[in-house]
Parts: structure tokens; C-alpha cells; sequence
């Protein structure tokens, strides 16, 4: 059985499973897991606003929230100014590899961008 679930208590209401118990840390170890895939993909608002109604794309989006310059960002991801520039025009579909590169820059991952 599952390490986490072993020691669940589980109380019947009228004859049916109504609530399962389980220990603290066993709560704590199961919140970590479902919060986790959440935590990496958190998109904040203001990053969503400047992508959804001023049209910017995801990459210029965040780059700006991140308060970098292009230059800034193009040097820690290995590309060019002028290649960046053209990846942040929103209708621009970068290489996998490339946008890797700019997420892992900006120390975020691709499915920021999506």
C-alpha cells in the first residue's frame, strides 16, 4: 500500500465512509505533492494582464515584470538583442530549445509561456 495512506482512520456516517484521518505529517507530505506542480506554473496577475489585454507576448510579458532589459536577458540566455526582439512579437512561435533557454533564464520553465 501507499506509505502516505497506511495509517488512515477512516469514520462511517450512517454506515458509509464519511471522513478519512490521517496523521499530521502524512497531510503535510500529500499537501506538498498536489502544491508542488502548482507552484512552478504560477502565473501572476500582472503578468497575465500585460499578455491577455495590452498584447504583449509571454516572453516580454514576464521579461518585463522580471524588470530585465532585453540585453540583459538575451546575454544570460545565449541569444542575440535582435533575436529576442523577434521572439517577443506576439505572434512569433520560437524554437523549443530557444524558449528553454530564455525560461531558464529568467530561472522559470517553458510552461510559463504557455
Amino acid at each position: 500500500m501507499n506509505a502516505l495512506i497506511d495509517h488512515v482512520q477512516i469514520i462511517k456516517e450512517k454506515g458509509k465512509p464519511a471522513f478519512a484521518v490521517i496523521p499530521y505529517l502524512d497531510f503535510v507530505k500529500i499537501k506538498r505533492q498536489i502544491e508542488k506542480p502548482a507552484e512552478k506554473t504560477l502565473i501572476p496577475h500582472e503578468v497575465v494582464k500585460m499578455n491577455m489585454i495590452d498584447g504583449m507576448s509571454m516572453v516580454k510579458a514576464w521579461r518585463t515584470y522580471l524588470k530585465m532589459t532585453q540585453a540583459e536577458l538575451a546575454l544570460k540566455a545565449g541569444i542575440t538583442q535582435a533575436a529576442l526582439s523577434q521572439i517577443e512579437k506576439a505572434d512569433s512561435k520560437p524554437h523549443k530549445a530557444t524558449l528553454e533557454r530564455i525560461a531558464a533564464a529568467m530561472k522559470l520553465t517553458v510552461a510559463h509561456f504557455s
